[in-house]
């Protein structure tokens, strides 16, 4: 039986897709990591990681063993992590999986106070826009919107229950392109657009009275959502273009007059987010201990 050390390597540099940054994570030399998954190849006789000088990635053999083995080990995490907890301290790592809008918008209120209660977890925010496996990806929860969520997953629903997609433009830009009364009125306007990795710029909606309106704008500028999100709201702020946004991201700017509100009468109202895990038996202490912190702060 191969050792449970080097299987345990192997996994770490698999979901880190890398030597050096399986080893910031968990503190081990990446000369140790490389000759632990050496040995456990050799005892297997099949290759599981195809390294080259600018990847990690598993192999075929290397992907089974890690949606197999994956899951297995998490439990055995989880379990140490209550043995540690019924001792009267709650311990361990936390990684979740969000997107920016949520680690924008969403974690701000929830992350401090989380850290005073537990001042023994370590939780690691990773930003990703994309549809990702949790497991696969090491995390131990994300939080997604519902039409995003993975199936076979426990849904807790986490900040605010409602939101909006705000429509905005600067003065100087509104001064001299005028207003649009509504929504179809955009096609004749510029209009910053934003999109996910690899996926079509989506359309914009809009809502009023039970009307609803669907428009695919046209503009000068993409950015992709995440990363560009600001540099969006920047060109807006310059006079380039109207952007359509969460509201509360924007809200800030609101305040301060860098862009106005627009046809805030037809902005569609949509439902929060989730909270999303494994329904697995023993759920890690330190995700237990935040899902308990989530539905107090949900309460309050």
């Amino acid at each position: 039986m191969s050792d449970l050390t080097d299987v345990n390597a192997f996994l770490l540099v698999a979901r880190s897709r890398g030597f050096r940054q399986a080893a910031r994570a968990s503190g081990l030399s990446s000369s140790a990591l490389s000759d632990a998954v050496k040995r456990l190849e050799d005892d297997l006789g099949v290759r599981l990681l195809n390294r080259t000088t600018r990847s990690v990635l598993p192999t075929d053999a290397g992907r089974l063993l890690l949606e197999r083995l994956g899951p297995a080990f998490a439990e055995v995490a989880s379990a140490l992590d209550e043995v540690k907890s019924s001792r009267g301290r709650t311990a361990g790592e936390l990684r979740l999986n969000v997107p920016m809008s949520a680690a924008r918008l969403i974690l701000p209120p929830i992350v401090p106070p989380f850290l005073k209660a537990y001042p023994e977890i370590r939780l690691e925010i990773v930003t990703d826009e994309n549809f990702v496996d949790i497991i696969q990806s090491g995390c131990d929860a994300g939080i997604r919107y519902d039409e995003r969520l993975e199936q076979d997953m426990v849904a807790l629903p986490i900040g605010p229950r409602r939101q909006r997609f705000a429509l905005a433009a600067s003065p100087s830009y509104l001064a001299t392109r005028g207003s649009p009364k509504h929504p179809r009125d955009l096609l004749a306007h510029d209009c910053i657009l934003g999109r996910f990795s690899g996926r079509a710029v989506p359309a914009w909606e809009f809502e009023r009275d039970g009307e609803e309106v669907v428009i695919n704008p046209k503009g000068g500028l993409i950015v992709q959502f995440g990363g560009g999100t600001d540099l969006g709201i920047d060109a807006a702020i310059a006079g380039s273009g109207m952007v359509y946004l969460f509201e509360d991201w924007l809200r800030p700017h609101f305040d301060k007059g860098d862009l106005v509100p627009v046809m805030e009468e037809w902005w569609q109202q949509f439902s929060g987010p989730f909270l999303y895990y494994p329904g697995r038996r023993l759920v890690p202490a330190p995700l237990r201990a935040f899902i308990d912190f989530v539905r107090q702060m949900q309460k309050a």
